[in-house]
């Protein structure tokens, strides 16, 4: 049950830097999901039940330890 919850606020965040204007960017928010979703586990895991604010300041402050493919989303969703 806890895993879910933080499955589910890791997913809350990714969709909340990557806003919803056409059906297929929803595809790119799944993508963004699954790039971020192994650094907020590994550098912002006590920061997973937080609100999605904190846990993309986590993310920014490990930026230069981020996986390529989580740095290009935050890049292209202009964090």
């Amino acid at each position: 049950m806890c895993h879910m919850f933080r499955v589910f606020c890791v997913f809350s965040f990714v969709l909340t830097i990557s806003p919803i204007v056409l059906a297929p960017q929803a595809s790119a928010q799944v993508r963004g999901h699954d790039a971020c979703v192994r650094d907020v586990s590994r550098f912002c895991r006590s920061h997973m039940n937080d609100d999605d604010q904190t846990v993309l300041a986590c993310l920014k402050q490990h930026r230069s330890r981020l996986s390529k493919a989580c740095d290009k989303v935050l890049t292209e969703s202009g964090q």
